[in-house]
């Protein structure tokens, strides 16, 4: 089993900045059988919506096209942390913020921002931006 846990979400104006971080905790096998981590959103009835994803071995990025150029997701594996870079924060960008991971697809990550598909999640952090 993997645990999740995310930091730095805040209230911000709008076009600040705000990096969010997700420290993975488990046993080094669990934590080494993860294929993709990402971040996924969901704002006050609204659908959960994928906004970004890393595969772990790789590096490879995708991002929703709701975020692309303005942020950037990274990670650190030697500290087992995810982090999410926002800049230009929109009134839109409010939500509460998901860390995600999944394990069993082959070292990439799912083809789709699917939020069923994806086995580990923490609880989450409010981003929150103001007009």
């Amino acid at each position: 089993q993997v645990q999740l846990v995310e930091s730095g979400g805040g209230s911000v104006q709008a076009g600040r900045s705000l990096r969010l971080s997700c420290a993975a905790f488990g046993y080094t096998y669990s934590i080494d059988s993860i294929d993709c981590m990402g971040w996924f959103r969901q704002a006050p009835g609204k659908e959960r919506e994928g906004v970004a994803t890393i595969v772990r071995g790789g590096g490879t990025t995708y991002y929703a096209d709701s975020v692309k150029g303005r942020f950037t997701i990274s990670q650190d594996n030697a500290k087992n942390t995810l982090y999410l870079q926002m800049n230009s924060l929109k009134p839109e960008d409010t939500a509460m913020y998901y860390c995600v991971a999944v394990a069993g697809w082959n070292g990439y990550c799912p083809p789709t921002l699917r939020s069923d598909v994806y086995n580990y999640w923490g609880q989450g952090t409010q981003v929150t931006v103001s007009s």
